[in-house]
């Protein structure tokens, strides 16, 4: 945990909102110099998952069928009991939480890998999910980098920027 509170994210971008008829998604995409079977390890091992997810599971992600999804940072932990529908590893991977679709690709991308979310997520909620995102990826990227700085989510979060990116993401999708 070394330079968590030094932490703090950069200005809101990699991120961009499409919309379907009634239906948004946001996109994340984010370039780690780390490649692609590193970070499906980070993407879908319990252990890993709980160093910088939003969420923990019950068991890993890496292949199709049920798991429980557990909130965390929220006054009462809201469990999906969901299921992953794609596991194609390190390329791959989809599940839902919360009700919502989430699909995660893995390019490699020279020694790195580009890691892009699609998360079907309701208007109201687009720019905070992005801010979120953004501070979990962050923390993903030390991760794999092997210099943990430990989960930021829920009111964590609003110590290490989230309010500030919330704010840019708002504009940037100009909601």
């Amino acid at each position: 945990m070394s330079n968590r509170d030094e932490y703090m994210p950069g200005p809101a971008a990699g991120a961009e909102v499409r919309k379907d008829a009634e239906k948004w998604t946001l996109v994340v995409v984010r370039e780690l110099r780390h490649s692609p079977e590193k970070v499906w390890t980070a993407l879908t091992d319990p252990a890993s998952l709980r160093e910088w997810a939003p969420f923990d599971a019950d068991r890993s992600l890496a292949s199709v069928g049920p798991v429980k999804l557990s909130t965390v940072g929220t006054p009462t932990p809201q469990i999906s009991e969901t299921e992953v529908t794609r596991a194609d590893a390190p390329n791959l991977l989809e599940y839902r939480w919360g009700g919502n679709d989430m699909r995660w690709t893995l390019e490699p991308l020279g020694d790195g890998t580009r890691l892009t979310l699609w998360h079907n997520i309701d208007r109201n909620f687009i720019s905070m999910g992005a801010a979120g995102w953004h501070i979990c990826l962050d923390v993903l990227e030390r991760l794999v980098a092997g210099d943990p700085i430990g989960r930021i989510v829920g009111g964590d979060a609003m110590q290490f920027g989230w309010p500030r990116l919330n704010t840019e993401y708002t504009k940037r999708f100009g909601l």
